[in-house]
């Protein structure tokens, strides 16, 4: 088993702490590897330790992390940033989320609450109720589709 192997299933088995121990010798070890810098981000936010974590993900998105754990590592920058009340570094991310990986529906729902935050409820709502509307297996839901899918972006609209 690798070092990363191992790191992710303390990580699973909730050994965070000892996971990062062991990152940081790595990093040392390998201060190229983005997925050993995306781990390490991973790693301190799964322990609420959010301003830590931040220029671990930067790190790793700035040695050229890619493909799924590209994604995860622009999600997880971005409901950091979120987190810590910096919503418009979030903002960007989740753009940046949103135009690299598009069919990655994750990224609307994250931008939908950084938007709620900034004030701007009718395009977070408008953006949630599109997504439950493509993604719902609910039968119900379903049977409104085409109607939450109209009122979606006239959510202040009065008809007389």
């Amino acid at each position: 088993m690798s070092d990363l192997e191992q790191v992710v299933r303390w990580r699973q088995e909730g050994k965070v702490q000892e996971a990062i121990e062991l990152l940081q010798e790595i990093t040392v070890q390998e201060p190229e590897n983005a997925n050993v810098w995306y781990q390490l981000a991973w790693a301190h936010d799964s322990l609420g330790l959010e301003r830590e974590a931040v220029p671990h993900y930067e790190k790793a998105l700035s040695l050229g992390l890619s493909g799924e754990d590209r994604a995860g590592a622009i999600l997880g920058l971005g409901s950091t940033y979120r987190t810590l009340g910096q919503y418009e570094q979030a903002k960007a991310w989740f753009e940046t989320g949103m135009k690299e990986f598009p069919a990655y529906r994750e990224f609307e729902v994250f931008y939908a609450m950084v938007l709620y935050n900034l004030g701007e409820h009718a395009e977070a709502m408008q953006r949630l109720l599109v997504q439950l509307a493509d993604t719902s297996s609910d039968k119900r839901i379903n049977d409104y589709n085409r109607a939450i899918r109209y009122y979606a972006d006239q959510l202040d609209r009065v008809w007389e």
